[in-house]
This record gives C-alpha cells, sequence and structure tokens, in this order.
C-alpha cells in the first residue's frame, strides 16, 4: 500500500464500492422492491413507529463479494461463506428460520473458514477463537437497531482495519483491499440508514458484516498484520454493549432469544438522545478506538496491552453513566405515571 498504483486502486475501491452500495440501494426503494424482499414491522420491542425495509445485505454483501474477488482473491472464501450467510439469512428475514438452523448456518461458516485458515496456532486456541467469532456474528444483528448505528460502526471498524492493514507497522494489501470494500459499501448503505432510516441492514446484511468482522480480525492475526487485541479493541463498543447486555439477560434468567430493548444504544434513545445523537455519541467513541488501536500498534507489547485495557476501562465508565442516566428516566417516568394516577 505504499506505491501511488496501489493507493489509486485504494481509492478507486473506496469510491466504486460506495456509489454501487448507494445506487443498489436507491433503486430497491425507488422501484418499491425492497419493501417485498423484507420489511421491519414495528413492535413493543422496536426504537422506530414505521415499517422499514430490511435490504441493506443486498447492497453490501454483493459489492463486498464481487470486491474482494476482484482485488483481494486470497480472501475469496471469506467473500464466499458471508454470501452463504447472506443467502440463509435472506430466507430468515422472508420467511423465519428456527434459531437451530440459523445458529448451525453461523457455526459452519466460522468453522470452515478457521479449518481452511489455521495459521500456527493450537487446536485448543482454535476453538475458543472460533466460540468468539460465532458470537461476533450473532451479536453485529443485535446492534441493528437504531438508526445509523450498525452502519456507521461498519464504516469505522472496518476503516481501522484498512488503515492498519494499509499503513500500519506490517501492512498487507489485500487485507486493506478487503476492509475498504467492506467500508466502501457500509458507508453506501448508511445514506439511507442515517437518521430518519429508510433501510435497515436486516439479517442479511448483519450477519455477514459480523462474519467478516470476525473473519478479516482472524486473518489479519494469524498473518502478522495486526496483534491479537486489535480486532477486539476496534470494534470494542459493539462488542462490550451486546456482551454486557447478554450477561445480564442471563443473570436476571431471561429468554436471551427474544427481542428486547436493553441494548445500552437503546437506552440512550429511549432516554430522550434520539437516533441521531445516539450514533454520533457511538461514532465518537468508534473513532476514538480506532485511533488508540492505530496508536497502540507503534508501541511495544506491554504498553499495547495497557492502552487496550485503558480503553476498555472508560468504556466501563460510560456505561456506567448510561445506566445512571437510565435510572433517572426511569425515574421520572415512573413519576410521571404515579402523578396522572
Amino acid at each position: 500500500m505504499q506505491t501511488m498504483d496501489s493507493r489509486w486502486i485504494f481509492v478507486i475501491v473506496a469510491v466504486a464500492g460506495l456509489g454501487a452500495s448507494a445506487a443498489i440501494l436507491r433503486f430497491l426503494l425507488a422501484s418499491g422492491l425492497a419493501w417485498r424482499l423484507a420489511t421491519d414491522v414495528p413492535n413493543d420491542r422496536s426504537l422506530h413507529s414505521k415499517p422499514v425495509p430490511r435490504v441493506g445485505g443486498w447492497a453490501i454483501v454483493p459489492v463486498v463479494c464481487v470486491s474482494i474477488w476482484l482485488v483481494a482473491p486470497q480472501l475469496w472464501l471469506a467473500a464466499l461463506l458471508a454470501l452463504a450467510l447472506a443467502v440463509v439469512s435472506q430466507v430468515d428475514d422472508r420467511r423465519g428460520l428456527p434459531a437451530r438452523i440459523r445458529f448451525a448456518a453461523h457455526i459452519a461458516a466460522v468453522a470452515v473458514f478457521i479449518a481452511a485458515t489455521p495459521g500456527d496456532v493450537p487446536a485448543w486456541a482454535l476453538v475458543a477463537l472460533a466460540v468468539l467469532l460465532v458470537w461476533l456474528v450473532n451479536l453485529y444483528n443485535f446492534m441493528d437497531g437504531s438508526d445509523g448505528l450498525a452502519g456507521g460502526m461498519a464504516l469505522f471498524g472496518f476503516g481501522g482495519y484498512a488503515l492498519a492493514a494499509g499503513f500500519g507497522p506490517h501492512p498487507d494489501a489485500g487485507l486493506a483491499m478487503a476492509a475498504t470494500a467492506v467500508m466502501a459499501a457500509a458507508a453506501g448503505f448508511l445514506v439511507f440508514n442515517f437518521h430518519p432510516a429508510r433501510v435497515f441492514l436486516g439479517d442479511a446484511g448483519s450477519i455477514p458484516l459480523g462474519f467478516l468482522a470476525g473473519a478479516l480480525g482472524y486473518w489479519g492475526w494469524i498473518n502478522s498484520v495486526w496483534p491479537i487485541w486489535f480486532p477486539p479493541l476496534v470494534f470494542l463498543p459493539f462488542i462490550a454493549d451486546a456482551s454486557v447486555t447478554l450477561l445480564r439477560r442471563i443473570l436476571r434468567r431471561e429468554r436471551v432469544w427474544l427481542p428486547h430493548k436493553e441494548h445500552y444504544y437503546q437506552r440512550m434513545v429511549r432516554s430522550g438522545m434520539g437516533h441521531a445523537a445516539t450514533a454520533r455519541a457511538w461514532y465518537v467513541a468508534m473513532g476514538a478506538g480506532v485511533t488508540i488501536a492505530m496508536l497502540a500498534l507503534q508501541l511495544k507489547p506491554l504498553m499495547q496491552w495497557i492502552a487496550a485495557g485503558a480503553w476498555a476501562v472508560v468504556l466501563l465508565l460510560a456505561g456506567l453513566n448510561i445506566d445512571r442516566r437510565w435510572q433517572q428516566y426511569r425515574g421520572r417516568v415512573d413519576s410521571a405515571e404515579v402523578t396522572r394516577k
């Protein structure tokens, strides 16, 4: 990624990916096909009040797959598995699939990718990584519920991958191109997803994005592009929100597979920040995380881990502040209800 020619390819992939993704979504919306493919109908657990098409995957996945096959052929398997997950997820978006079938597809995709690219890693570590990657596949889906959020996280997260793979201490042009393609497709989607959202990702978009976040992160690690802490640090706000929320629901013995409104981003929207301000706050968090991760790559290993830990503490304190604001909001709501009675 150091020559002028490669930089021009980098720019072309970004511009073409953004334009193609946006053009596909514009066509789907203008033609009315978007509503027939998959529509998110509001319910009592939704943050929106009107039906919204869930067709982001129809733009992102084809653009990403074609781009990877053209400019990063070494990652063809990641693109193929992302496409397979998109197909399964589209069936789920349209007709609904049992959780065991969806989960089996996620496990199979992760297992195939890791088995095909094991690197010099002990078997027990591969199993642990597979579990984490399956979780990443699913958590991305959990975060597709607020205008501009999941698309923005893809823009920043894969943008961080592209920067590290293109201009970090150990560059990998193919990985940088692949990450750029995902970032660009997400940017095209974000044009229609920012508040007020005209489209959502849907499972056909969020599941492949979660898989690619894990697959590209894993690829970069086994090929020594970045340390193992880099991918989770780049996506840490997303990972922390979904993981802490899941743990809380498990401890309360709730049925964790059911939709809910307990995520931190949902609490931020519901407590008065609204969709746009919530998305911007998350963009600041993601941008800060990517910046810290990029700077930490220049440090010695111990200092890298210290930097990652410090950022985790900052996010923990931010989560506690959101909890405090949520309790205050709930207190005001309860007081108002008592007054009305």
